[in-house]
């Protein structure tokens, strides 16, 4: 057998349509008939099965679908497995490999740096609903793999790059490690399909969110267990099978769907991979904290190497450290609403390139002690590179405003925010991010005056939207009693003027309506005019500025 995971493919068993399509049909069927009696009770038995070699017998869809196993051979060909089932999500998958594999009493060890949701089901739900122990470990450090085995230890659990900051694992080491111990390696490849093949490096089990790459439209949830057919038909054991009992079941036409996107997905995934290491390049080149295993200085680069299939590169993900949280944000910020570079969004895999505060977000079912120990900090963004949009204009649109949120330091002096007038005739806000105001959006030979021209009679009505819109734009006040905070609004849901008035009760008592300003009184609030620049006629951005507003 070929060790490319395309050739795999492409020799592997064809199904075609039941009339001779050329794509296998979609069985819907939730129970099936058989011709003669005695086959039920074979069946039950499990003297009868989906193989042809058992009859192609197939009982109901919660345990075998034809075309839920028609992508299961797919999958098995791909992993290069004995045997592979498809289930309803990437979570089913894990669980129900872990509950397979293990009973109550047993121990796993798991890698301390995984997706969120594989984390809480490890640390907190196995010993709680299933009196199964667990130990996190760093699963980079096999000294400590090493120390964590005890007697019972059934499982070693370990993502191919983690999620998120893309920690390495050394399979061959720690398959050695595990079998020298009984216990079975389970390897989560979502993040590296056709690039990694786990089973030639000594794991048992792999498992896949096909909700991600696989997919590539962030349409479908679906997971994967790839490994042995005796686990497979173990995992659907009528008294104690997790996908039989638990039953999370694919939709046969979420199968049909998978099976159509799986001849591309080495195109896709080598265009996601030459896009990361080209931004990867780029980010480092400007002195960032980046990390992606396709740079000679990641810590574990030589071990992916090593492991790597050839054409398919390092994998698509990226993660920036930009050390905070609001300059992680603004960078978020200006790149998806500033630029159109991609989409602040949980999960990866997708045609758009997605963006998401890892501590905030995918890890956050880890507690403070435990983000530290994984080296997730609250700055750090995970960047899942996709393929649209040229390459050179996605690396323009990169460093520009990562240059742009280091020179700032996450704290421009402006607030852009893009409103836009509806058919009702209200404003309403469009996009907003990080600015250093009107000057940096002007045509080349637009006059400065233009950009900041705030005189218009609508200009009230526009600043107000923008503040409202975001409920993040206040005004900071302070008056003879004190200091306030209210949103800026028109002086009236009628008004045609420039006039606006701040909400706080207590500071517009001593306020006096003036242009696109606080009155006399409120003025020492103003670091900054507020300015704005007409797009067209029903579109403007105002540019707040954060000194004031904030």
């Amino acid at each position: 057998m070929t060790s490319d995971p395309v050739e795999r493919l492409a020799l592997a068993h064809r199904e075609f349509g039941e009339y001779g399509g050329v794509n296998p049909s979609i069985e819907v069927s939730t129970t099936f008939t058989v011709l003669e009696a005695k086959t039920l009770p074979d069946i039950f038995t499990g003297q009868r099965g989906p193989d042809p070699k058992q009859g192609a017998c197939y009982l109901y869809g919660r345990s075998w679908s034809p075309t839920v196993h028609t992508l299961g051979r797919q999958l098995a060909a791909l992993e290069d497995t004995e045997a592979a089932y498809a289930v309803s999500s990437g979570m089913a998958a894990v669980s129900s490999a872990i509950l397979a594999l293990c009973n109550s009493g047993d121990h796993v060890m798991c890698s301390n740096c995984v997706y969120g949701g594989t984390y809480a089901f490890m640390k907190s739900y196995l010993p709680q609903k299933c009196g199964i122990s667990t130990t996190m470990v760093d699963i980079s450090d096999l000294k400590a793999v090493e120390a964590a085995f005890s007697s019972n230890t059934k499982v070693v659990y370990t993502e191919v790059l983690s999620n998120p900051t893309l920690v390495i694992a050394d399979l061959p080491s720690l398959a050695q490690l595990a079998h020298q111990h009984g216990a079975s390696l389970v390897v989560d490849n979502t993040f590296t399909p056709l690039a990694v093949t786990p089973c030639h490096w000594g794991a048992d089990v792999v498992v896949h969110s096909m909700t991600k790459f696989m997919s590539g439209s962030s349409d479908i949830i679906a997971g994967a267990v790839c490994g042995r057919a005796s686990l497979i038909q173990q995992m659907m054991d009528l008294h104690t099978g997790p996908v039989m009992l638990q039953g999370p079941t694919m939709d046969p036409r979420i199968a049909s769907e998978l099976l159509l996107r799986l001849p591309h997905l080495h195109l896709r995934m080598a265009e996601h991979s030459r896009r990361a290491q080209a931004m990867a390049d780029m980010l480092a080149e400007l002195g960032a904290k980046v990390l992606y295993p396709g740079l000679p200085g990641h810590k574990q680069h030589d071990v992916l190497t090593r492991l790597l299939n050839p054409g398919y590169g390092y994998g698509g993900l990226i993660g920036i450290d930009m050390g905070t949280a609001v300059k992680a944000e603004a960078l978020m910020e200006r790149l998806q609403n500033r630029h159109g570079f991609g989409l602040m969004a949980v999960s990866l895999g997708y045609a758009d390139t997605l963006m998401s505060l890892s501590a905030a977000s995918t890890s956050s079912e880890m507690d403070q002690a435990d983000l530290e120990a994984a080296e997730i900090s609250t700055g750090y963004v995970r960047m899942s590179v996709g393929i649209t949009g040229s390459l050179p204009q996605r690396l323009a649109q990169l460093q520009e405003a990562y240059t742009f949120v280091t020179n700032w330091n996450g704290m421009p002096p402006y607030r852009a925010t893009k409103v836009r007038r509806q058919a009702n005739g209200m404003m309403m806000e469009v996009l907003s991010w990080p600015s250093s105001g009107p000057q940096e959006d002007a045509g080349p030979q637009e006059p400065d005056s233009e950009a900041d021209n705030i005189l218009l009679p609508e200009a009230a009505e526009i600043v107000a939207a923008a503040c409202a819109a975001s409920q993040a734009l206040l005004c900071k006040t302070k008056g003879p009693l004190g200091a306030h905070e209210g949103a800026i609004r028109p002086a009236s849901s009628q008004t045609t003027s420039n006039t606006l008035i701040c909400t706080d009760t207590a500071a517009s008592s001593h306020a006096s309506a003036s242009r696109l300003r606080p009155s006399p009184g409120l003025e020492d609030c103003l670091e900054r005019p507020v300015k704005y620049r007409r797009l067209d006629d029903e579109t403007h951005v105002v540019y707040t500025p954060l000194g004031t507003f904030g």
